[in-house]
């Protein structure tokens, strides 16, 4: 089995470099000496330079990147710019992004590409908009998953992590039911089995994301099945406390 991870995604915080600097310090004094969890932090592009000089115990991460190296692409980051400044992970096609800068399935294909290129560790985002009344699990997961991975050859991301992210759940405070996730683990596995076969299935992690906190993450972690394997924290990655209550929770599981 692998060990949990928990990411935080700062998203489009927090507003400046010493608050940064502060928010991981806490942070990464919150989990020293947890061994049963993996945590990594996401924050801003600008501020990866000043954190990447006190990472220890949380590796750092990134919200995006671009699919090319280099080039005239105003604005953009490339996947070896990030690993200069000890990038691990780089989260992909985020629903934020997808919903407001209109990233396609086919880009996503190409960031992922890109990320492991540099040998780093994507993070695919994937998660329907509506909760199906059902229960079930909506044909749109698949279709992202699918498009995202099949250009890849078999092995590629036998170690990749992909976040499952209900969009109607993000920042609502209306969480997906532990049951439903659990649910949702078992299906996106077997698709990732189906479009990349069975190593790269077993391999995968999968996680969850939307309205997590440090009351119910733990519930969404079963040592039963193997279902979620971490969390993509949003809102509650801000609150230091929070985020490090979040972690201890599920690293004791």
């Amino acid at each position: 089995m692998h060990k949990s991870i928990i990411i935080a995604n700062w998203k489009l915080n927090p507003g400046t470099a010493s608050e940064a600097r502060l928010l991981f310090s806490a942070v990464k004094k919150g989990v020293a000496g947890i061994r049963n969890a993996e945590v990594v932090v996401c924050p801003p592009f600008v501020y990866l330079p000043a954190l990447s000089e006190i990472r220890r115990a949380a590796s750092l991460g990134a919200q995006d990147c671009f699919w090319e190296d280099k080039g005239a692409y105003t604005g953009e980051v490339s996947s070896s710019m990030l690993k200069e400044f000890g990038v691990t992970h780089v989260i992909v096609g985020h629903s934020e992004r997808r919903n407001w800068l209109g990233e396609t399935d086919e880009m996503i294909a190409r960031k992922i590409k890109a990320v492991l290129k540099e040998k780093l560790m994507p993070v695919l985002c994937v998660g329907e908009r509506e909760r199906d009344s059902s229960g079930d699990i909506p044909v749109v997961v698949e279709e992202q998953i699918c498009a995202a991975l099949s250009g890849l050859k078999k092995g590629e991301f036998k170690n990749g992590i992909i976040a499952y992210e209900p969009v109607w759940a993000i920042g609502t405070g209306r969480p997906d039911t532990p049951d439903d996730a659990a649910r949702a683990a078992i299906f996106i596995r077997k698709i990732v089995k189906k479009v990349l076969g069975k190593t790269a299935g077993e391999g995968v992690r999968i996680i969850y994301g939307g309205s997590v906190n440090a009351k119910n993450a733990a519930s969404f972690i079963s040592k039963d099945i193997r279902g979620m394997e971490g969390m993509l924290v949003g809102g509650a990655s801000l609150k230091a406390d929070e985020f490090v209550q979040i972690v201890k929770s599920i690293s004791e599981i």
